[in-house]
């Protein structure tokens, strides 16, 4: 199945993927271009930020879980996160972290909490309306996994 082919399936969870896929560059690029500031606390939250968009390379592409050394305890901490409202829950306590960034100063670590507050969104929208959790093929979800084995 093609990106287009998934993105017409209008699965919220397919869609909250792809807005992690995107979270994930936002993430790890406004922490690096925010961890030059001069301000203590910008510099703790773009840390944080870029240890955010790390650990949801592998929540979001499942493929990295099998061909990369890591814990078993992380492993088993990541797939906690296999249903929609685990996920929804996930994306907007990572969201609530980079929105208290306002408390220090606006800075552009507000869009990787906008980015996070809509993947949570689309993982909500999912578990309403009811939907089974799906994992992109492309990204190593039910196609690529099976192949590997």
């Amino acid at each position: 199945m093609s990106i287009t082919d998934e993105l017409k399936t209008r699965n919220f969870s397919i869609y909250g993927q792809w807005t992690g896929i995107l979270s994930i560059i936002v993430c790890i690029a406004v922490g690096i271009a925010t961890i030059f500031s001069f301000n203590l606390g910008l510099i703790i939250f773009s840390g944080v930020c870029i240890g955010q968009g790390l650990v949801l390379v592998f929540v979001e592409i499942p493929f990295l879980l099998r061909i990369c050394p890591i814990s078993e305890n992380f492993s088993t901490f990541v797939r906690r996160f296999n249903n929609n409202w685990p996920r929804a829950g996930f994306y907007l306590i990572f969201a609530l972290i980079q929105w208290f960034t306002l408390f220090i100063r606006g800075s552009s670590l507000i869009v990787a909490a906008v980015f996070l507050t809509i993947a949570s969104l689309f993982y909500t929208f999912a578990a309403l309306k009811g939907q089974m959790f799906t994992s992109s093929s492309t990204l190593g979800g039910q196609g690529l996994a099976q192949q590997i084995i």
